[in-house]
């Protein structure tokens, strides 16, 4: 057995062909065999983020997910936790769990990534309407010809859309509530989804 010196570097090899510097923990760290303190502190908070979105995922998705024995049991939990430092503290744990079950972690992740790019394009979905919609009360049968033109196959009846848009201008000018532009947004959204 080798005799280690007091700053923690073995005198003699350990019979592997680690370069001395990676002797020790410190050594092997800063030749980047082994992650630093900060490295792995920032991927348990990545994790821990990660168990907060698993938690808010919808509850269909969750009974999808294939996870762990365990890292279900701790969700469970968590989510009957309703006092914010046990939450708080049953998060963390479940984040433990995840971080020991490699296979769980990856379906998480995979769920999440996924869950919010489908979050993402309902977005952007719902901004394209809001956009024709706000064209067409601006610009009125100019907007509505180049809706019908870029949404030939879509249903459109010119009359109807014109109907909305004087009518939503009429409760614009007079301060009513803008039942008229929530029945022509209703309108895009049905037909354009």
């Amino acid at each position: 057995m080798a005799a280690q010196s007091h700053d923690g570097f073995f005198d003699e090899p350990p019979g592997d062909d680690r370069p001395p510097e990676a002797w020790s923990k410190r050594g092997a760290r800063a030749a980047g065999l082994a992650p630093s303190r900060s490295e792995l502190r920032r991927e348990a908070l990545d994790v821990l983020a990660l168990a907060e979105r698993l938690l808010e995922l919808p509850p269909a998705t969750r009974d999808r997910l294939a996870l762990g024995e365990s890292v279900r049991r701790e969700v469970d939990v968590a989510l009957s936790i309703r006092a914010h430092g046990a939450r708080k503290r049953q998060l963390q744990f479940l984040a433990k769990q995840l971080r020991r079950d490699a296979e769980s972690l990856g379906v998480v992740r995979d769920a999440v990534e996924a869950s919010t790019d489908v979050r993402r394009r309902d977005a952007a979905a719902l901004h394209r309407i809001e956009r024709w919609r706000d064209r067409l009360l601006d610009a009125g049968d100019a907007a509505i010809g180049d809706l019908l033109a870029e949404f030939p196959d879509h249903g459109f009846d010119r009359q109807q859309l014109r109907a909305l848009v004087r009518q939503a201008a009429a409760e614009h000018a007079a301060g009513r509530p803008p039942a008229a532009a929530r029945q022509l947004f209703r309108l895009l959204r049905d037909a354009i989804g």
